[in-house]
C-alpha cells in the first residue's frame, strides 16, 4: 500500500493595502496586468525621414538547365523512399521563370510596464520615499543591437519597502496543509485504527492510529513559501523593459503554382534596404503592389506601435525571390516541380517514383 501524496502551500496573493502609494506609479498593481505605459512626447523634434537609394536592376539571370537538373536529383536523394531516377533521366521539356518580391519591414519597439514585486527580507536596501522616484520612462536601460528582441527587469530606485509577511503574518511559517497543522495523521496502513487483522497491533504506528506528518515532523507547520521563513518582505515596483523587433512580409502573388508559404523558408537577393528612426514607403519600384504594400505597412507601423512603445529604428527591405517552373518527361507522362530560392530548394508534389522500398 502507498503512502498518500503530499500537498503543497502555495503563496497567496498579497492584499492591496500592502503597496505604498508611489507619485506616478498609480496605476501599478499586483503581478503585473497593468498595460504598457504610453512613452512622454520626444522633447526634441525627431529626424525627419529620407527616401531611400532606389536599385536600378531589378532583374536575376534565370538559372541553367544543368543546376535545375542537380537540385532537382539533390532533391530526391534527400527523400528515403525517392527514386532518383525521375530526377536524372527526365527529358526537361520547359523551364519558365516566376520570380517574385518579398517586402519585409521591421519596427524595432521599446515598451514598458510596471507591477508590484516581493522577495524575502534579507537586508537588501530600503530607499522608499527616501526621494522622489523617477518616472517610468526616465529609467536608464541598456539598449540592445537594433533589431534583436530583449527583456530587461529593474527595480525602480526609491519604492523598496519592508512589509510583515503577509501569507504567514510575520511569523515565518504555516500551517502544513498535509496534516492540517495537527502535526500526524491518521496511519495509512491501519486507516487510524491501530490495529490490523482483528487484535494485531499495527506495527507502523505502534497502535497509536496516527502517523508523525512526514512534509513537517510532527510540528503542524512548514516553512513560509513566500517569505522563506524570514518573516518579512521587501517589496518594490519592478520595471520591464522590452525590446521587441516587430516584422510583417509582404509577397507578391505569383502564377506559377508553388504555395507562397514555402517561400518563407528560403531567402531571395537582397535589392533594396532602408534603415531609419522612421521610414518613408518605397517609391519608384517597377511592381505596383510592393509599393502600395510598403505604404500600408508603414503606415500600419507608425499608427499601431508608437501608441504603447517607443519606435528606435525601422527597416525595410525588398528581395527578389527567383521561382523556376520546371516541366519534365517521364517514362510519357508529363511532371512539374519547382526551383526557388537562394538555397535552390526544390518542391516537387507530384514526384512520380515516391516509392523505392518493398517489404520482404
Amino acid at each position: 500500500m502507498a503512502a498518500p501524496a503530499m500537498g503543497t502551500n502555495a503563496p497567496s496573493a498579497p492584499p492591496p493595502n500592502m503597496f505604498d502609494n508611489v507619485p506616478g506609479y498609480e496605476g501599478t498593481i499586483a503581478g503585473g496586468g497593468g498595460g504598457y505605459l504610453p512613452p512622454p512626447m520626444p522633447s526634441v523634434p525627431m529626424p525627419v525621414p529620407e527616401h531611400g537609394p532606389v536599385q536600378g536592376n531589378w532583374t536575376i539571370p534565370s538559372i541553367t538547365e544543368d543546376a535545375a537538373r542537380e537540385a532537382f536529383v539533390n532533391y530526391a536523394s534527400s527523400k528515403c523512399c525517392y527514386s532518383t531516377g525521375p530526377a536524372r533521366d527526365g527529358v526537361i521539356t520547359s523551364m519558365e521563370p516566376f520570380n517574385t518580391y518579398r517586402y519585409r519591414l521591421e519596427t524595432f519597439t521599446e515598451s514598458r510596464s510596471t507591477k508590484w514585486n516581493q522577495e524575502p527580507y534579507t537586508f537588501q536596501t530600503v530607499d522608499a520615499f527616501t526621494q522622489p522616484a523617477p518616472g517610468p520612462w526616465e529609467i536608464a536601460a541598456q539598449t540592445p543591437p537594433f533589431f534583436q528582441d530583449n527583456t530587461q527587469n529593474i527595480k525602480v530606485p526609491y519604492t523598496s519597502s519592508v512589509k510583515p509577511c503577509h501569507d504567514c503574518l510575520g511569523m515565518g511559517r504555516t500551517p502544513c496543509k498535509d496534516c492540517t497543522g495537527c502535526g500526524s495523521k491518521p496511519c495509512w496502513v491501519c486507516n487510524g485504527s491501530g490495529f490490523r487483522h482483528g487484535n494485531d497491533r499495527c506495527t507502523h504506528c505502534s497502535g497509536r492510529g496516527r502517523d508523525n506528518c512526514s512534509r513537517c515532523n510532527g510540528q503542524g507547520s512548514v516553512e513560509c513559501n513566500t517569505c522563506r521563513g524570514k518573516r518579512q518582505l521587501l517589496v518594490f515596483i519592478n520595471l520591464k523593459v522590452q525590446w521587441t523587433n516587430n516584422k510583417d512580409d509582404f509577397v507578391v502573388e505569383q502564377s506559377s503554382g508553388l504555395r507562397v508559404e514555402n517561400l518563407s523558408k528560403v531567402s531571395g537577393r537582397e535589392m533594396f534596404k532602408d534603415s531609419q528612426y522612421m521610414l518613408y514607403p518605397v517609391v519608384g519600384f517597377p511592381d505596383p503592389a510592393v509599393a502600395q504594400a510598403s505604404e500600408r505597412l508603414v503606415r500600419e507601423h507608425q499608427s499601431r506601435f508608437s501608441q504603447t512603445a517607443r519606435i528606435l529604428q525601422q527597416r525595410q527591405t525588398i528581395e527578389l525571390i527567383p521561382v523556376t517552373r520546371v516541366t519534365y518527361s517521364w517514362k510519357g507522362k508529363s511532371h512539374i516541380y519547382f526551383v526557388f530560392g537562394n538555397e535552390m530548394s526544390v518542391n516537387a508534389d507530384d514526384y512520380p517514383a515516391t516509392c523505392c522500398c518493398s517489404v520482404m
